[in-house]
């Protein structure tokens, strides 16, 4: 009996630390990544996140090679093909010329989502990378 004394009670020590520091564990968890910085309050240690990118004007080349290049490089699911301007002619002249053929890559039409995936970009950077493509004007 004596044989099982010791080892209950260095069982009970242990459970008892491991209770305090699974206690202060879940404390850490619990607490508050952030505080809420209302405008107009000064909120110390708080720094403004400014955002890489986005918002500015895209080349021709960017949009094109982020967003267009995947279909249009291979002429995937029926894409004209960048560069064919007779394929990208075709569709002007079916779709009421360049601003038509604008304003279906906004919507998108068939296999292509509305612009293309790229939904930050802008009616002109959208019109530019479609000129750039086509070669038409």
């Amino acid at each position: 009996m004596k044989m099982l004394a010791v080892p209950a009670t260095v069982l009970a020590l242990w459970a008892a630390s491991a209770q305090a520091a699974t206690n202060d564990d879940i404390a850490k968890r619990l607490a508050p990544v952030g505080q809420v910085c209302v405008q107009g309050q000064e909120c110390k240690g708080m720094e403004v996140a400014v955002t890489a990118g986005g918002g500015g004007a895209k080349t021709p080349d960017e949009v094109i090679a982020k967003h267009c290049n995947a279909c249009h490089g291979t002429g995937l699911l029926g894409a004209p093909k960048i560069g064919d301007t007779a394929a990208w002619k075709e569709r002007a002249d079916h779709q009421g010329g360049l601003d038509g053929i604008l304003a279906k890559a906004i919507t998108g039409i068939n296999a292509m989502p509305p612009k293309g995936t790229c939904s930050d970009c802008s009616d002109d950077d959208l019109k530019a990378a479609i000129e750039k493509m086509s070669g038409l004007k």
